[in-house]
């Protein structure tokens, strides 16, 4: 058994009343209800979109005045643009009608040099066919003073004529090509610079040279050895050397090749004299 005595306690037991466990119901349910009325607020705010506004800076009279300015110089700077382009496109046109004025002046002046050469060739041709008839008369009735002047002279040839003209009958017979300057084969000129080189004379290649190389003579006081030409003096298409007895030696043309022909079977148009 213990020594201990067991002492009851004087405190006295709580009672709980009616009014204070309705009181803590209540406290109790108001937390309840307060926790209950956040939740849905959050549930509500969680379904509500979010929505933010931004603000434009307001149009102020300095940025308006920048925008016109802009604006009108896009304008300016569009019909610059379409002010060249039309001046572009004048200019091209110009120059499209210049060209033709130039095309037609070239084509004009075209026709004018071939009617001229054209008017030219018919003098010449009409001037050797005049000389033709004199020279071909003069052989028929054997009175020519040109013909007789020609034949003493063909008899009398001495020197450095008489080399000239052997030159030209040893070629008689050789082709004629363009260019040619020999041995067996001559243009023109070619075979008249090589005759008169046996010489010690060294004449112009070119026959439009040669026609002025010596002193003009006139047709009816020819001596052999003298340069025959035909066309201008100066712008000669044809030389060849006069042989005397009214003949001539010349590479004629490609069909009849190196020949020697009396004057009255293509008259001369004037003769030089260099010997």
């Amino acid at each position: 058994m213990s020594h201990t005595a067991h002492i009851r306690s004087h405190r006295k037991p709580r009672s709980r009343t009616a009014s204070t466990i309705a009181m803590r119901a209540g406290v109790a349910g108001g937390i309840l209800s307060t926790v209950a009325v956040a939740g849905a607020s959050a549930a509500a705010n969680a379904a509500e979109p979010v929505t933010q506004t931004l603000e434009l800076p307001t149009l102020t009279a300095d940025l308006s005045a920048q925008v016109a300015q802009s604006a009108e110089a896009t304008q300016l700077a569009a019909a610059n643009y379409q002010l060249q382009a039309e001046r572009d496109a004048a200019a091209a046109a110009a120059a499209k009608e210049a060209a033709k004025d130039l095309a037609a002046a070239k084509k004009a002046e075209a026709r004018k040099k071939a009617a001229e050469e054209a008017r030219q060739a018919a003098a010449e041709r009409a001037s050797r066919d005049s000389r033709r008839t004199t020279l071909a008369a003069a052989a028929d009735t054997g009175s020519s003073s040109f013909s007789t002047s020609a034949s003493t002279s063909a008899s009398t040839a001495t020197g450095s004529a008489a080399a000239v003209i052997d030159f030209v009958r040893a070629q008689v017979g050789d082709a004629y090509v363009s260019g040619g300057t020999g041995p067996n084969s001559w243009d023109c000129s070619g075979l008249v610079q090589a005759a008169f080189r046996q010489v010690g004379i060294d004449l112009p290649r070119v026959s439009q040279d040669q026609s002025t190389a010596g002193t003009q003579v006139s047709l009816d006081n020819l001596q052999p050895g003298d340069i025959l030409y035909w066309g201008g003096a100066g712008s000669a298409y044809h030389v060849a050397v006069y042989v005397g007895g009214g003949m001539f030696v010349g590479a004629q043309n490609p069909s009849t090749g190196v020949v020697e022909k009396p004057l009255s079977y293509d008259p001369p148009s004037g003769a030089v004299r260099v010997l």
